[in-house]
């Protein structure tokens, strides 16, 4: 007992010795400010103090060496200030930062451990002798890759820039599209460590303000020791943490991004990440490619058809071969049948063994070329692929129409590369359901999916609109591409305020 009393005791001491660091104050002492801050970075090698004097006041400068441009604080501040002859004998302080610095963007501050944390983020701390408040100045340099076509978003037509890892850089471009004051952009800094900025951007007069607070409610309970990348963040905004399926909208692309704000949805932005996450998220957003808004419609039409197909074959394909082999062989035609007898015949294994067996090579050289040397890895794909397969085939031990099945499958897999992981796994289950029960395990997998789906509400947008519920106005880009000029109407599967578009 007098133990566990000790432990509590030496746990509220703790909790308010944060609370007196979290609210310490600078003083009107310059060499006292000076003494807290070496405190809080002692034994950082690159903590940088600057003195000098500004008529007869003394000032000092503080930043973190490598965070900064040193050339912008030297010319903006220091040296303004070096050379000023007068002061005012009243607001001194206003008069500084008014009239001789000349950096825009300045900021005051007078909580010691706020003040560090800025300072970690890039901004040079200016403290005064007689002055109890911080100039904050944000002259962080950060490097940065410059503005290019996204890896993983190329298109044939249509703008060909991508976002960066910079997030300064990611709202200018959306801001550069969208130039509207109803833009809105608002900040939340997550993690106790990296202080990761999170920028939540809308259109007030689209977005819905009900799942727009929710955004940001939720991103503020966010308690995490560090943020970095937006995958990070994706994971506690899901409404079903658990579920396999894709529940964030993601995109590299400043026009996507934009036209999915256009319709009501919500974009969050972090900073060190080249991706840009949008809220509410449905399952057709997937099947849809930037192409398709620059291309003929008809032509738009046939692609998301071979897309449906794609998909289908990459779900169902294997499942439905081993369990027309194993179970339903009686319905496969005469001819098809003793052509696979025959490809089958002195083989060790059933067709459920090759199908999981070729499935695992599959997924094993896929991971290693993603992680070897780009070039390497293509290499190692296709040949090893090629050589793999033909040599288990001469060997006995698959099947050429195993081989083939899975290859189509897998191919199939990448018309729709945002659902690839999804995919991959349902068509793992299918193969499961279909060697142990056959066509009627394939079937009550497909309608468990389908309810589950069926069920899912994401921010307010049902998973599967606009086929469960029927929404017939979004139909128009659902499968069957229409003109432009025939939408006028902002989807309804996605909750938003106004719906026109277009008069």
């Amino acid at each position: 007992m007098r133990v566990q009393k000790i432990i509590k005791l030496a746990e509220v001491y703790r909790r308010n010795i944060r609370k007196e660091i979290c609210a310490m104050k600078l003083t009107s002492n310059l060499v006292k400010n000076r003494q807290a801050f070496m405190e809080r970075f002692d034994n950082n090698k690159d903590y940088v103090v600057k003195d000098f004097m500004c008529c007869n006041i003394s000032a000092t400068v503080i930043y973190l060496r490598g965070l900064i441009n040193a050339m912008q604080l030297t010319e903006f501040v220091i040296l303004p200030m070096q050379r000023c002859s007068k002061l005012p004998k009243k607001n001194v302080e206003e008069h500084i930062k008014n009239n001789i610095i000349t950096y825009p963007e300045l900021s005051e501050n007078n909580y010691v451990l706020s003040i560090a944390n800025l300072i970690t983020q890039g901004q040079a701390c200016l403290l005064l002798d007689g002055y109890d408040k911080a100039i904050m100045i944000p002259v962080d340099q950060v490097p940065e890759r410059g503005v290019a076509e996204p890896p993983t978003s190329a298109v044939m037509y249509g703008p060909r820039a991508g976002f960066t890892e910079n997030i300064k850089t990611n709202i200018s471009s959306i801001r550069r599209i969208l130039k509207t004051p109803r833009l809105i952009s608002t900040k939340v800094d997550i993690g106790r460590l990296t202080k990761t900025h999170v920028q939540v951007m809308y259109l007030d007069n689209v977005a819905d303000m009900d799942i727009v607070n929710k955004i940001i409610n939720r991103l503020k309970l966010i308690n995490i020791d560090g943020i970095i990348d937006a995958y990070y963040i994706a994971q506690f905004l899901e409404e079903r943490p658990h579920s396999m399926f894709k529940q964030v909208g993601v995109s590299e692309k400043p026009d996507v991004v934009c036209a999915k704000m256009l319709e009501g949805r919500i974009a969050i932005l972090v900073d060190g990440s080249p991706i840009v996450m949008t809220l509410p998220f449905i399952l057709i957003e997937d099947m849809q490619s930037p192409d398709d808004y620059y291309s003929q419609p008809m032509r738009v039409t046939f692609t998301r058809v071979i897309r449906i197909i794609s998909i289908m074959l990459t779900i169902f394909m294997p499942a439905l071969y081993i369990a027309f082999e194993l179970y339903h062989y009686k319905a496969i035609p005469l001819r098809f049948l003793v052509t696979i007898l025959n490809a089958t015949q002195g083989l060790p294994f059933n067709a459920f063994i090759e199908i999981l067996i070729v499935i695992i090579l599959f997924e094993v050289l896929y991971e290693a070329s993603l992680r070897m040397p780009k070039y390497l890895g293509l290499a190692m794909s296709v040949v090893g692929a090629l050589i793999l397969g033909d040599t288990a085939v001469k060997a006995g031990i698959i099947s050429p129409p195993t081989v083939m099945i899975v290859a189509v499958s897998g191919i199939a897999i990448y018309t729709i590369p945002d659902q690839a992981a999804q995919l991959s796994l349902l068509r793992f289950f299918m193969v499961i359901a279909g060697g142990f029960l056959g066509f009627y395990g394939i079937m009550l997998v497909s309608v468990f999916v389908l309810l589950y789906l069926s069920d899912f509400d994401n921010y307010g947008a049902p998973y599967l609109a606009p086929l469960a519920p029927k929404i017939v106005q979004d139909r128009k880009d659902l499968i069957f591409k229409t003109d432009i000029i025939d939408n006028k109407l902002r989807p309804f599967s996605i909750p938003n305020k106004n719906r026109k578009r277009a008069r």
